[in-house]
């Protein structure tokens, strides 16, 4: 199933179950959905298959597929070439860092740059939607866990990521993590390590790879973060971008108000972005 999420009259974020260009409407709030996590599946399906309050898509103002998650678990360097092409040696243990709430942001966003931002870059990831409740869970069973996967977008503003040894500043910005433009629940994803991840600047491709370079599968990145933390329905994984990006680049131009970036990973769909200067 493809879900999304579309503000209704009173502004509240549903969720809808999309097929092709029209939307099914349901009463269940994006909240809801990130409470129940797979539990919420089979009343999803149900509207699906009764076709219950169809809508054209492109008449609904969408939102983001999880506005509001518990936690946003990021992992850096999660790709060979990307680390070979920023200079770094392979990771023994996954790198992980974190984005706020702040930074979440739909399909087609307007996301304003901040004078104080330099170097500002692009990331296509993976993002994975935990679905129930993971703690030390095994490598073998840590896909049953999820609840979907979307396009994402970590965006970087590189200068301030590299002020200090803590990424936080430069990747948690207003609008920096750009998701969508739907949710593809887990069991329409055979194989999330057989996915093509693709961005484009201002139409020019810039990176083409496959999560087949993962350093860390998806499988290892939940064994290993629910080793320490529990992982709850909602929370959100951003897996590591491929090679491609502007910081792995001899000769950089960094990305400006009035750039468009396009993410795409696999069938999940395309995530566009737009940068304004902030007022």
């Amino acid at each position: 199933m493809n879900l999304v999420t579309y503000h209704d009259p009173e502004d509240l974020l549903r969720v809808g179950v999309r097929a092709g260009a029209t939307v099914f409407r349901t009463a269940m709030t994006a909240d809801e959905l990130a409470a129940r996590g797979l539990d919420a599946l089979p009343e999803l399906r149900a509207a699906a298959a009764d076709e219950r309050d169809p809508a054209d898509a492109a008449g609904l103002r969408l939102g983001p597929p999880t506005p509001r998650p518990g936690k946003i678990v990021c992992v850096g360097l999660n790709y060979r070439r990307h680390a070979k092409e920023t200079g770094n040696p392979i990771p023994s243990h996954p790198v992980l860092f974190s984005k706020f709430g702040n930074a979440i942001t739909g399909h087609d966003a307007m996301v304003p740059v901040p004078p104080e931002v330099e170097k500002l870059d692009y990331e296509a990831e993976l993002v994975v939607v935990i679905g129930r409740r993971a703690r030390r869970v095994r490598e073998d069973e840590a896909l049953s866990y999820v609840l979907g996967y979307m396009s994402g977008n970590d965006l970087s503003a590189r200068g301030l990521q590299m002020r200090s040894g803590q990424w936080l500043l430069g990747k948690t910005l207003d609008g920096f993590l750009p998701l969508g433009p739907q949710l593809v629940t887990a069991d329409a994803v055979v194989d999330p390590q057989a996915l093509r991840v693709r961005s484009w600047l201002n139409g020019e491709l810039r990176q083409d790879s496959n999560t087949a370079d993962m350093i860390f599968s998806v499988a290892e990145i939940l064994r290993y973060a629910s080793t320490y933390f529990a992982l709850e329905p909602g929370d959100i994984l951003c897996t590591g971008t491929p090679e491609g990006v502007i910081l792995g680049m001899e000769e950089k131009r960094w990305m400006v108000p009035g750039d468009e970036v396009v993410v795409e990973v696999g069938d999940l769909g395309r995530v566009t972005t737009r940068f304004v200067a902030e007022a």
